[in-house]
């Protein structure tokens, strides 16, 4: 054995020896989890490695998924002739930097360590991935534990790509609202929140080994320069850096946290050389962090090409001074070959010695083992997109955003808006000409008006927007399309942003939601005097959604302010509201179901489709007070001109009776005007003296009275060659005959006095027992009118559908809504001979003008549900009694099961217990009603398990002689789906 030979093999037994002392003295709880790693494998590689890739596993190299195959092959080159330690990944897609990832790692002499700049994870720099909340919301969080599950499922991502290394937490403390670089990026400009915030997402991360970095050291909070185009000064004292900028370092470093890096700064009171950065500083790095502080981790300067450094020293030469400072790992080297060769120029030169170089290498190894890269396998790229947006991620980050919402003013108690149909609501986007996700959200929970302001309106444009709010009484404003940084721009309010919002204030009900960097609240004017101030942080889909929730109580308000604003907006301002007033819009993971046990919801819906079951459909699900699942499917017709939205209105056919009649009986029963057991006679006159005087309602309501299934009408009108008769329609109104029954088709306006007279006089069955019947429901509105004075249609509106908000929910669409929001029917060919569009599907409903108790009632999914749940509360909802005196539950039980009628009053209910039944999903409990419509619809209450289902759909598009909707059991099998995730979940709990 030669000398050189004895000295390596002295070297590695010293270096075993010294690290076995090392694992003895190991603490899991303070100590970076990587100095426990496996000496074995590190001291296996180490020996394999020349002097010169020893330097280059501390070299970690920019990669980028969105550039060409020059790029790529430009990497492959680095890694194959030169062994780089890592890869940091820019900007691209998931997809790409897998198949990237798989390539270079299979071509690197040992594994690449993979990192990213994923502070609000991977979307950060990847398209198709989740955004979560930046820090600055996150600051605004209470519950830390949600920011450890997100750092967790971060990691879980990271994992997924073969990424091992993340660049977060920011735990600078930012208290200089000015500061360019940092601002939304940090928790805040309290050391101790900053200090929570940052231990709980790096301990996510590590628990599911990935390496955190807390970042910028020494603190970039503070500073008006943004370092990635200039070198910023510092000039503070040490005791003020000691107490503020390195508080949470030390905190983080007492538990372990794996890595940090250095910040490109300036600090003349740590080491006064002129325009060095503090990443090239040795006082800074080796003198304070590794020694005074005790550092042992992987300390990673910032990258190296930024103006911070790259402006005053050329690649290879700026690599090496950070390496003399102390660094452990050189990001974004730009020039691989100068910074090796330049590096063992230092060696020769005595700067730096051979062993603390291999020092460094081997604590870059360790890191690589205790990542798992002594176990590596290539990334896995079926299924990825779909794993990197699991619906547990997506859940966390729709909580993460709930609670950072923060409410600031809240003047009597405004929020949650109450009493919805005294307000006439006007959504103004501010910043943006386009419907925003805020005002869809908004349009949930009733109905409100959108306009828009955009930052340069002229004073004429600000004059007209003024005069059109005019009417409204109720002004919800959203600031959008924000700068995020600061500046000199203000964040992008603009002197007319101010002048319209500020004059809104002062005149109307105003409630406003900034949708950006919390900062920009210092430059609207008079946002304090505000009714309401929502500070959302940031703008996504799911910050305007949650925050519209939030206005109507769906959710309530948590989050607590994390930096001063002004006078007006302090740090911990916050005030809280309570939520589950009105429906929450969520996932099922939020009543402990799981999204991936509805797929069977898509499947059942996508046979219907295929079998032309049915052109499309709207499904919803509900659970305590939570919508989990709401979608629309397919198209209005077959000529898949139109895709469903979950919006559009459909004709519910005989979901109308639980939705009209029934409602509005219950209603007047709970408040002693209407009673069961009284008589078709007692409240309407009209039936004085027939055969249906001294019908009972409780029969009449289970459909057991005697009364004939339907009549049609309309043959009454049609002479023998199939014209109609001179006195019943013409094509066009006129006073005689005013009444639309479809396009160009008017109706004599007494003829509905024949089709009473015709029902008056009709015979009952001749057998007595259950017979299914429109006939009681077509005079419901007459009963509702001689009881309370009021057209029926008006009573429904004024007394239901508007307090709850289901305003969609009327007769004749056509008269509010645009053609494309309804959806059409059958192509009819023997009475209208058309396809019935915006006018009601059933005849005798048409001849009503539109206006019946059996049918001709037209909603969306949404609002049927608001009715649904006002069934299922017992008659409450939002917090006010609309159906008094447990009404609902006596109407919806069983009256007549022991004879065979398992038929509630007006509801339908399960059959038998034990019998498979169409009109139920087989898990159905005995408790749950609802009802099914001819069009296709289909709504199921259940107070058992507290859900509310609607499913919508036009089967009888292009003809009513289609029952392969029926014959699939569609509507149920949904349900049956809904019932097997609830079984599924209460195993899992077992």
């Amino acid at each position: 054995m030669d000398a050189d030979a004895q000295r390596r093999t002295s070297k590695t037994r010293r270096s075993s020896t010294e690290k076995a002392a090392a694992k003895v003295a190991f603490n899991p709880a303070t100590d970076p989890p990587f100095l426990n790693a496996n000496q074995a494998w590190v001291d296996s590689v180490f020996n394999t490695l020349s002097p010169e890739e020893r330097i280059a596993q501390l070299i970690m190299i920019p990669v980028y998924s969105n550039k060409d195959q020059a790029h790529i092959d430009s990497v492959s080159r680095l890694v194959t002739k030169y062994k780089v330690g890592g890869l940091i990944f820019f900007q691209g897609g998931p997809v790409r930097q897998a198949h990237m990832t798989n390539r270079y790692q299979k071509e690197s002499k040992v594994p690449l360590m993979v990192s990213i700049d994923g502070e609000w994870g991977l979307a950060m720099r990847l398209d198709s991935t989740i955004k979560f909340p930046y820090q600055m919301a996150l600051g605004g969080i209470e519950d830390e534990s949600l920011i450890y599950e997100m750092g967790a499922e971060i990691a879980r991502q990271c994992r997924r790509l073969g990424i091992h290394v993340n660049f977060a937490p920011v735990v600078d403390v930012n208290n200089n609202a000015n500061n360019p670089v940092i601002g939304f990026r940090s928790f805040g400009e309290d050391k101790y929140n900053v200090t929570r915030k940052a231990m709980a997402y790096m301990r996510g991360m590590q628990d599911e080994k990935v390496l955190a970095n807390a970042k910028h050291f020494p603190g970039h909070g503070d500073t008006n320069v943004d370092s990635h185009y200039g070198l910023p000064v510092i000039h503070f004292s040490k005791l003020r850096l000691d107490s503020v900028e390195l508080y949470p370092f030390r905190q983080l470093m007492k538990n372990g946290l794996g890595s940090l890096m250095v910040a490109h700064m300036n600090i003349p009171v740590l080491d006064n050389t002129d325009s060095l950065a503090s990443t090239l500083s040795k006082p800074i790095v080796t003198d304070l962090l590794k020694k005074e502080m005790g550092y042992k981790g992987l300390v990673f300067t910032d990258a190296l090409n930024m103006q911070g450094v790259a402006k005053f020293y050329a690649p290879g030469i700026v690599d090496v001074k950070a390496l003399l400072a102390g660094n452990d790992m050189l990001l974004n080297t730009m020039d691989v070959k100068t910074t090796i060769e330049e590096i063992k120029k230092a060696i020769a030169n005595g700067e730096i010695t051979q062993e603390e170089v291999d020092a460094r290498a081997r604590k870059v190894l360790a890191a690589k083992q205790w990542l798992g890269l002594d176990r590596y396998k290539p990334i896995e790229t079926e299924n990825l997109i779909e794993d990197l947006n699991n619906p547990h991620a997506k859940y966390l980050n729709q909580k993460l955003v709930e609670e950072s919402l923060t409410l600031l003013r809240n003047k009597q108690n405004i929020l949650p808006v109450q009493n919805i149909d005294t307000l006439k609501v006007a959504a103004l986007a501010i910043g943006t000409k386009k419907e925003t996700d805020f005002q869809r959200g908004l349009a949930r929970y009733t109905k409100v008006d959108t306009f828009f302001l955009t930052p340069t309106a002229s004073i004429a444009e600000l004059m007209a927007l003024k005069e059109k709010l005019q009417d409204y009484n109720l002004i919800v404003a959203g600031v959008h399309k924000l700068n995020l940084k600061a500046g000199s721009s203000s964040f992008g309010i603009t002197a007319e942003m101010n002048l319209f919002l500020k004059d809104l204030i002062r005149s109307k009900p105003t409630i406003v939601g900034v949708f950006g960097n919390v900062y920009s609240l210092a430059e609207l004017e008079s946002l304090d005097k505000a009714d309401a101030v929502i500070a959302a942080y940031q703008e996504t889909p799911e910050t305007q959604d949650l925050t519209a929730q939030m206005i109507f109580g769906g959710i309530g308000a948590k989050g607590k302010l994390p930096v001063t604003i002004n006078n007006a907006f302090k740090i911990n301002d916050g005030l809280q509201t309570n939520g589950g007033l009105r429906f929450a819009y969520t996932m099922p993971e939020a009543v402990g179901l799981k999204t991936k046990d509805f797929a069977g919801i898509d499947s059942l819906v996508a046979q219907a489709m295929e079998q032309k079951a049915t052109p499309g459909a709207q499904v919803l699900v509900a659970k305590d007070g939570k919508v989990i699942y709401h979608k629309a499917y397919g198209f209005h017709t077959y000529d898949n001109e139109r895709p469903v939205q979950v919006t559009d209105l459909y004709d519910l056919a005989s979901v109308t009776k639980i939705s009209t009649s029934l409602a509005a009986f219950m209603k007047l029963s709970g408040e002693g005007r209407f009673d069961v057991d009284r008589t078709l006679g007692d409240y309407l006159p009209i039936v004085e003296g027939s055969n249906k005087e001294n019908l009972k309602y409780r029969d009449i309501l289970t459909h057991q009275a005697g009364l004939k299934a339907w009549i049609p009408f309309w043959k009454e009108t049609v002479k023998k060659n199939g014209k109609f008769k001179w006195a019943t329609f013409k094509t066009d109104s006129s006073r005689r005959f005013p009444i639309k029954v479809a396009n160009n088709l008017y109706i004599h306006r007494k003829y509905c006095n024949k089709i009473i007279k015709a029902i008056v006089k009709s015979p009952l069955n001749e057998k007595p027992g259950y017979v299914y019947s429109d006939l009681s429901f077509i005079l419901a509105p007459m009963v509702v009118q001689n009881i309370t004075g009021e057209n029926f249609e008006t009573y429904l509106k004024e007394n239901i559908y508007q307090p709850i908000g289901a305003t969609t929910l009327t007769f004749n669409p056509y008269k509010y809504y645009a053609p494309e929001r309804i959806v059409p029917t059958e192509y009819e060919p023997h009475f209208r001979k058309q396809l019935l569009h915006t006018t009601v599907h059933d005849e005798g409903a048409a001849m009503l003008g539109g206006v019946s108790g059996h049918a001709g009632l037209f909603g969306n999914s949404n609002d049927v549900a608001k009715l649904m749940q006002l069934y299922l509360n017992d008659g409450k909802f939002a917090g006010e009694t609309y159906i008094a005196g447990n009404t609902v539950s006596r109407f919806s039980k069983c009256q007549f099961c022991d004879q065979g009628n398992y038929r509630a009053l007006g509801f339908d209910r399960p059959a038998k217990p034990g019998e498979q039944n169409s009109n139920a999903a087989p898990s159905a409990p005995v408790q749950s009603f609802g009802h099914s419509g001819f069009t296709g619809t289909y709504t199921w209450v259940d107070p058992v398990n507290n859900l509310v289902y609607v499913f919508l759909s036009n089967r009888v598009n292009p003809t009513r002689e289609n029952p392969m909707l029926s014959k699939l059991n569609t509507r149920t099998n949904v349900l049956q789906v809904v019932y097997d995730a609830i079984e599924k979940s209460k195993k899992v709990q077992q």
